[in-house]
């Protein structure tokens, strides 16, 4: 192993990396991901299957799809850059969760879960009126196809370091493949496909990092290769003006963390999926506790291999930050083995991609689409539509690839872009959930002059200044505008909310903190239970009738249920992970065989439940 980094020939980045192996791997991949994506598409007889999967889903299925979805190609690409610059502090974003998810998971979730709103701007208009509503679809769409821009801008650079091909014409091949099996399968395909996807990304980084240790000698000579500067978890408070603590604070604790659980249509159809809001608790707990730190770690650990093995001598001084992650891979991995790393790197890119783009489906169709421009359709023209948006908005991310190449990184494009989009949306959003006073009026306002405000900053950064906590403006002030943009935003609601007239409580019940238990009344249909239970099993024996489910006796006072309660039936198959099932209301019990569960037909077809297996049932009101 060389001593110095001025005895390795320096690397040309764009040159091709990998073997014949490597990268039939990766086209195996491809093929096999989108054959798998298909599949679903079977599931998906409504836009109910297609949109969020039926409330369907369990707790582990789509913890592992948030991870995936979180965890995107510029995830890997941009957090080993900044681990490779700056050290551990590249970790922050990603540890920095905890206190706008318990909120998420306490008020919003629930809200939303129970409301039966299939998108944010539909939330906008129950909770305010119809002009906020389209102002929001507004500010949601260019939030939604300017993340679908930059992930494949992000795979295209990672492309251009494997095999050297153009940028753009790499980031159209990506678009094709995910619009396609999403187009097919919708949320169930985005769900079953992360979930592999989810798996091989977080192991790929994790045995990525495993290898490098190896490479450099030992976790002892690892770390003592890192500048002590690179050993420390947070950034320094305000400077480099391009990376620190204070702007990540803003920019992603914040505003970012606030738009991704709060306003990120594509997370939020994670957890619309779900069975139950206790799923919605237990994924989150997992997601925080225990997915997030493997992902941190799996995310930016190529960058902190990198800065040791330039002080090792294995990579040039001047190896480039935004592609160190497809060089260090190239470095430590053996042929067959890279191709499965970088395999990873596109089911991050596409575990983001497919969410998003689901996302603007559901959006358009169910926001603009049926309420105003086409009406009174079926079903199925509402379906084929959804699925002719999921390719325009594949097409749409590839025009916008050239707009973030222009930025000198991609951690400072996701971090200008998030700071620039989302800060009103985010600001509505929580006032919204929060304040019972806050007017229709406020919302409209919140949304238009927290717009305007931050793209007045962008050409006048001086205005941002107040808010700098002495940060160097070089740049623009790109991360502390997500600060302004709070800042303007809260002021303009809540002047406008005192000078205008709030909506009347009677009408806002469900939708704001404080109103959760009607909420849960309203989604049942009538007066909630939630005794302890356990589940109960049987066999599924079809009758006539719409919507008839019944169980025995004994199965009902298992389940501490009564007539009118809300059941949900699913294969007794645990790994399945709720892909076969259904929710109905119990009718009166049965007194026949106690193993019979008796299920009319439209229920089976609803939950592609199979009468000849064994099935589980579980009350959840």
């Amino acid at each position: 192993m060389p001593s110095k980094a001025s005895e390795v020939p320096t690397m040309i980045m764009n040159t091709i990396v990998g073997t014949k192996l490597d990268y039939t791997i990766i086209i195996f991949y491809f093929v096999a991901i989108f054959g798998f994506g298909s599949i679903f598409a079977k599931f998906t007889k409504s836009t109910k299957d297609f949109f969020y999967g039926n409330h369907r889903f369990s707790w582990w299925l789509v913890a592992f799809s948030c991870v995936a979805s979180t965890v995107g190609s510029y995830s890997f690409i941009k957090y080993s850059a900044a681990g490779y610059s700056y050290g551990l502090s590249s970790s922050m974003a990603y540890l920095n969760d905890w206190p706008i998810l318990g909120l998420f998971l306490f008020t919003w979730f629930p809200i939303i879960y129970f409301s039966n709103v299939a998108s944010v701007p539909e939330y906008f208009e129950r909770r305010f009126d119809t002009k906020t509503r389209l102002m929001a679809l507004l500010v949601l769409m260019i939030y939604m196809v300017g993340y679908v821009g930059i992930n494949l801008y992000t795979m295209g650079v990672a492309l251009n370091a494997m095999v050297g091909t153009d940028i753009f014409w790499s980031a159209v091949v990506v678009a094709v493949v995910c619009t396609l099996y999403v187009a097919a399968g919708g949320q169930a395909a985005v769900i079953m496909t992360d979930l592999l996807q989810g798996i091989l990304l977080l192991g790929a980084g994790l045995v990525l990092f495993a290898l490098g240790i190896v490479a450099l000698g030992g976790w002892e000579q690892f770390w003592s290769l890192l500048p002590e500067a690179w050993r420390l978890p947070f950034a320094h408070f305000n400077k480099p003006h391009d990376f620190n603590f204070v702007g990540v604070f803003w920019q992603d604790g914040m505003a970012n963390n606030i738009a991704v659980y709060f306003m990120n249509q594509g997370f939020i159809l994670r957890f619309l999926s779900l069975k139950s809001v206790r799923e919605g608790k237990k994924t989150l707990i997992v997601v925080l506790f225990v997915l997030m730190p493997l992902a941190a770690i799996a995310a930016a650990n190529a960058g902190w291999l990198g800065k040791a093995f330039v002080g090792a001598g294995i990579l040039p001084a001047d190896a480039e930050a935004n592609k160190i992650f497809v060089t260090v891979a190239d470095k430590v991995c053996v042929p067959g083995l890279f191709g499965l790393i970088m395999a990873a790197l596109v089911a991050a890119l596409m575990s983001t991609i497919d969410t998003l783009i689901n996302a603007i489906s559901v959006v358009f169709v169910n926001d603009l689409y049926r309420p105003y421009l086409m009406k009174k359709k079926s079903d199925h023209h509402y379906l084929t539509t959804a699925r002719i948006v999921s390719l325009i908005a594949g097409l749409t991310g590839i025009i916008l690839v050239p707009v973030f190449a222009s930025f000198k990184s991609i951690y400072l494009a996701h971090a200008t872009f998030i700071a620039t989009v989302t800060p009103p949306m985010a600001t509505a959003i929580f006032l919204g959930a929060f304040w019972k006073r806050f007017t229709p009026a406020a919302a409209f306002w919140s949304l238009l002059g927290g717009s305007i405000a931050v793209t007045i900053s962008i050409w006048y950064p001086q205005i941002i200044a107040p808010f700098s906590h002495g940060t160097d403006p070089t740049g623009g002030y790109q991360y502390m505008r997500a600060a302004f943009g709070m800042f303007a935003s809260v002021v303009i609601g809540i002047i406008v909310t005192f000078f205008t007239k709030p909506r009347e409580s009677s009408e806002i019940e469900g939708l704001v903190v404080g109103t959760i238990s009607k909420a849960k009344e309203l989604f049942k249909g009538g007066k909630i239970n939630e005794s302890r239970w356990k589940p109960a099993y049987g066999v599924l024996k079809i009758v006539p009738g719409e919507r008839i489910l019944k169980l025995h006796r004994g199965a009902m006072s298992r389940l501490s249920s009564a007539a009118g309660d809300l059941l949900y039936v699913c294969d007794s198959r645990g790994w399945l992970g709720g892909l076969r099932s259904v929710h109905a209301n119990a009718m009166e019990p049965h007194d026949g065989d106690p193993n019979e569960i008796m299920i009319s037909q439209d229920l089976i077809d609803e939950g592609g439940l199979r009468p000849q297996r064994r099935h589980k049932v579980e009350l959840i009101m």
